[in-house]
């Protein structure tokens, strides 16, 4: 039988007036943040559904660019978003699309690139309570919540790949909480994302990368 918390119901601690067009903005920015591993140089948003229409009066943008610069949900500076944005020399740019209706109302497109020069996109929504779902990293259709600690392995479709993974974790001590797997097409780039309880030694993402094949490595802490 399904539950729901009381915290489902009150929503989490935010600034702002709206858990799905603030918090959960703040949220998604967040962990794009989180996944690019670096101070954030540009920002490029899209916006979508009623993310596009109420994206000002909501605080939707600076949510946005609060949890680019590292702010959760609750952080008091998010209201001073763009000046902070301008004295960390961030660049950042808003657009609306209006004509993508296929996509779940409170939806943004983030393209983020560090200051190292390293690009990430991804799509996230947000779906009711504060709640989000990331649906795609470059390109590639996935789902995870962003609730747990969350691994992120890039690599080559091939086999033995989630065996390797599974063994690094488990020798690790690593408590795995859901695993999923998504990829182009066969033999193309793949993403396997765990979920897990506790923490994740540095020796264990260090043996996950120095697998053949593996391209990437991205760790998200909750």
């Amino acid at each position: 039988m399904a539950t729901i918390s009381i915290f489902d119901v009150l929503g989490p601690n935010m600034i702002g007036p709206s858990s799905s067009h603030t918090a959960g903005a703040c949220s998604i920015a967040l962990l794009a943040r989180k996944m690019l591993g670096e101070p954030a140089r540009s920002v490029e948003f899209t916006l979508y559904g009623s993310f596009a229409g109420t994206w000002k009066g909501h605080g939707t943008d600076r949510a946005l660019l609060g949890g680019i610069m590292g702010f959760s949900t609750d952080d008091s500076r998010i209201p001073r978003a763009y000046e902070l944005a301008r004295e960390q020399n961030l660049d950042w740019h808003f657009s609306c699309n209006e004509t993508e209706t296929e996509v779940h109302p409170n939806t943004v497109d983030i393209r983020l690139t560090g200051i190292t020069g390293q690009v990430i996109t991804l799509r996230g929504e947000s779906i009711g309570g504060g709640k989000v779902r990331i649906s795609r990293i470059n390109g590639i259709e996935v789902d995870f919540s962003g609730e747990y600690h969350t691994l992120i392995v890039v690599h080559k479709d091939c086999i033995g790949m989630a065996a390797h993974i599974t063994s690094c974790l488990s020798q690790g001590e690593v408590n795995i909480a859901f695993m999923k797997l998504f990829r182009e097409a066969r033999g193309n780039k793949a993403y396997s994302i765990v979920e897990f309880d506790g923490v994740l030694p540095d020796h264990v993402r260090q043996k996950i990368q120095e697998k053949e094949h593996v391209e990437q490595v991205m760790l998200i802490r909750i």
